[in-house]
């Protein structure tokens, strides 16, 4: 008897070989529809992470927003206030579907440093099951819950508060200001290490969306790794496994992730879009479970490129049966369905095991 989705998605990550390559696509990338219901019926497995696990609160920093419309240009935009005891933070957010374009970062200069350590000091976290809980008993067999968190600290400080540039400039005149936000960051994830290991999922994503062109090896040695290894240890006592989203150019770090406490690395977009092919991939990561994004230029191609690229990614992974294909990025309206049905049939028709 064929496995049910999601049986095929734990059966890949806990190595109890699945009956062929799952095909996966983020809960927010599917939009309700015929194709959907068939997609489904074929064995697509929906990645939903909405249902983290915890929650948190800061019990003495208070959060205001407001939407407005921009004079200049009449596009939405959303201002975020954030009050902690030694000042406000704000940043504003251009909304984009299911994501948001940064408009204004919360790190304004050297005086937000002790607002960000102090918002930091004050976030607290708790385990919340009956979340998790409800949502299986509701979701059915075809959806597979993953909890996770944000970024690491050292990423953290340079995508959610500074900005690339500017920690570059903060890096070379001020590195002690940002070495002390780290620290605060290290503390209030380690508040969150301790929930998600108790918590009720058994697969965790930390982050990713690496840069090794922005977070050069050095960095990633000293502050990005010990962050994803101690989770990992924490994890791995208890059975669990740890997810990394890693969808950039690998090629410069893949040595360092290969000797990481990482299990799965998710999101890597194989050539033409990054610099790594799967094959390649896999011969550096061979006991890794590789949850790929299917490349996105190829999307834009005719449905028999792209059958024909899913089962060409499929031989490259060379029957290690710790592969699976993800939808991790968003795919033009005109293109979503044709491709998708195209991938689901090359892992139905190429991607099975004996």
């Amino acid at each position: 008897m064929a496995m049910r989705p999601r049986e095929r998605v734990e059966a890949v990550l806990l190595g109890k070989g699945p009956d062929r390559v799952p095909f996966t696509v983020y809960e927010c990338m599917l939009p309700q529809c015929e194709v959907e219901r068939r997609l489904r019926d074929d064995g697509l497995c929906i990645m939903n992470r909405r249902y983290t696990g915890y929650t948190s609160a800061t019990p003495n920093c208070t959060v205001e927003s407001h939407s407005f419309t921009d004079p200049d240009t009449g596009k939405g935009l959303v201002r975020t206030i954030t009050h902690t005891p030694v000042g406000d933070l704000e940043e504003v957010r251009e909304p984009a579907g299911f994501t948001s374009w940064r408009q204004k970062l919360p790190f304004g200069g050297p005086e937000d440093y002790g607002r960000l350590i102090a918002l930091a000091d004050d976030t607290r976290y708790e385990v919340d099951f009956a979340q998790v809980e409800k949502a299986r008993a509701w979701l059915g067999d075809d959806v597979f819950l993953r909890g996770g968190m944000g970024y690491c600290p050292l990423q953290a400080i340079i995508y959610n508060y500074l900005g690339v540039e500017t920690f570059c400039i903060e890096w070379a005149e001020r590195r002690d200001e940002v070495l002390r936000l780290h620290q605060a960051l290290t503390e209030r994830n380690r508040r969150l290490y301790r929930v998600l290991a108790d918590g009720p999922h058994w697969l965790v994503q930390y982050g990713g969306n690496i840069s090794p062109e922005i977070i050069g090896r050095e960095r990633f040695r000293d502050y990005v790794v010990p962050a994803y290894n101690e989770l990992a240890e924490m994890l791995h006592e208890r059975g669990k496994l740890l997810l990394v989203h890693l969808d950039g150019n690998c090629g410069p770090l893949k040595d360092m992730i290969g000797e990481s406490g990482i299990d799965v690395v998710e999101a890597f977009t194989p050539s033409p879009d990054t610099d790594m092919t799967l094959a390649e991939a896999r011969q550096a990561w061979p006991d890794k479970v590789l949850w790929i994004n299917f490349p996105s230029s190829v999307h834009l191609s005719d449905d028999r490129i792209v059958y024909d690229t899913a089962c060409r990614l499929i031989e490259e992974d060379g029957g290690a049966q710790k592969l699976l294909i993800g939808i991790t990025e968003d795919v033009p309206e005109h293109r979503w369905q044709g491709s998708f049905q195209a991938i689901n049939r090359a892992c139905r028709e190429h991607g099975t095991y004996n």
